[in-house]
């Protein structure tokens, strides 16, 4: 009974997770209408912290509960799920074509930052001895709150980037589009936070007692149900996006909500708390500095994801689970 109870917790905590997303999402935007701020700073800011607020609030609820495990992997999982089943089912449905900027600009900044967090984490380990002597649940270093405030401090200076970028190069504004009210505004925004973070507090609770009842790591769960139930906003957009024709925006969003997972959620987090990184999670950010550059190189020659490339993406997400499963 109990099982049943902390399952039906979960669906409720994820869709009140993605609702409440939403909610943030169109309030934020309504209000910074409203108060003339441009359309394109809305999009890199408002709209790209919104959608990746579930991620926030179960990596920061995890780290106040000092669960680790969910905090880094939900991180590393989100990031993983997007690149490959986001980016590989808009690439089935529809050729993905990608902005060059993107590929000079976000990619490269993204690799970076999925080279920097396992190499300062080793550096900062509490624990000696050779990495691959280590069992899957052992410690192999840790994100202290030092690393935490470097990457908040970079996600401060590459939003500040994007937003002086945007006002050199600014984009036409979609005059069409009308804003609510000032009240409605304010009701949504409030309405959306305080569903995310109960959202955010359910889904921690029911993964950890599902984890336990089945004998599986948080790490695991946090890798597979909690990073997937997480980014669902993320895939819903893009796929409706992708039948409608409209995905020219489809990696840039992906390759900005990633930094955002790795230098804000990750940055608070640790920040919060100090995350201690096992063997297994350290895996699991290779795989994900592994299949941004794969993605990256995808994109390279002719600035498009074609539908192979998207088949061979989901292929590869499948094997990563079954890898993460019976390891």
């Amino acid at each position: 009974m109990m099982l049943f109870l902390n399952i039906l917790l979960l669906l409720v905590g994820f869709v009140a997770l993605i609702k409440g997303a939403d909610f943030f999402v169109d309030g934020s935007s309504s209000l910074a209408k409203i108060f003339k701020v441009p359309g394109v700073i809305i999009g890199l800011t408002v709209v790209a912290m919104g959608t990746s607020l579930p991620e926030l609030a179960v990596s920061t609820s995890a780290a106040l509960r000092g669960s680790n495990e969910i905090a880094i992997s939900n991180v590393t999982g989100s990031n993983i799920f997007n690149i490959l089943c986001v980016l590989g089912f808009c690439a089935l449905i529809h050729k993905v074509p990608v902005n060059p900027s993107i590929l000079k600009r976000d990619y490269p900044f993204c690799i970076l930052v999925s080279v920097f967090v396992p190499l300062a984490a080793a550096f900062s380990s509490i624990t000696g001895g050779h990495f691959f002597t280590l069992k899957m649940s052992d410690n192999a270093g840790i994100v202290s709150r030092w690393i935490g405030i470097v990457l908040l401090v970079l996600f401060i200076s590459y939003i500040l980037f994007l937003i002086h970028d945007a006002r050199k190069n600014p984009l036409e504004e979609d005059e069409e589009t009308k804003s609510l009210s000032l009240a409605k505004s304010l009701l949504l925004i409030i309405v959306g936070v305080a569903m995310i973070i109960g959202g955010g507090q359910a889904v921690v609770y029911s993964a950890q007692f599902i984890a336990r009842t089945f004998g599986m790591t948080e790490t695991l769960i946090g890798l597979t149900v909690v990073a997937i139930g997480t980014s669902l906003p993320e895939l819903v957009t893009s796929i409706v996006a992708a039948r409608k024709g409209e995905v020219d925006l489809a990696v840039g969003n992906v390759a900005g909500s990633n930094l955002f997972n790795l230098l804000f959620i990750l940055g608070v987090s640790s920040t919060i708390h100090p995350v201690a990184v096992n063997a297994a999670a350290v895996y699991d950010l290779a795989i994900m500095l592994a299949v941004t550059i794969v993605s990256w190189i995808f994109c390279l020659p002719k600035k498009t994801l074609v539908r192979w490339q998207g088949l061979f993406m989901i292929l590869a997400y499948a094997a990563i689970t079954v890898f993460a499963i019976v390891r």
